[in-house]
C-alpha cells in the first residue's frame, strides 16, 4: 500500500507543476489582457487629442491666411491715404 502512495504521490508531481504553470499562464493572459485594455484607453485618448490638434491647426492655418488678407487691405489703404495727403499737398 505504501508503494502505491509513493508511486501515485510521483504520478501526481508532473501534473501538479502542468497546474502550477497552468495556474501562472491564466494569470499572465489577465494582465495582458488589462494591459491592452489599456493601451486601447490610450490610442482613443491620443486619437481624440490629435483630432483636437488637427481642428486647431487648422483653425490658425485660416487665421494666418485671414491676417496676411487684412494686412494686404491695411498696405492698400495706406497707400491710397499716401496719395491723398500727396494730392491735398499739391494744392
Amino acid at each position: 500500500m505504501a508503494k502505491q502512495a509513493v508511486a501515485r504521490t510521483t504520478e501526481l508531481e508532473p501534473i501538479d507543476r502542468l497546474e502550477e504553470k497552468i495556474k501562472l499562464l491564466v494569470n499572465m493572459v489577465g494582465k495582458l489582457r488589462d494591459e491592452q485594455a489599456e493601451a486601447a484607453e490610450e490610442q482613443a485618448r491620443l486619437t481624440r487629442e490629435i483630432d483636437a490638434l488637427r481642428g486647431r491647426l487648422s483653425a490658425a492655418e485660416g487665421s494666418a491666411a485671414e491676417l496676411a488678407a487684412l494686412r494686404e487691405e491695411r498696405e492698400a489703404v495706406r497707400s491710397r491715404v499716401a496719395d491723398m495727403l500727396a494730392q491735398l499737398e499739391a494744392l
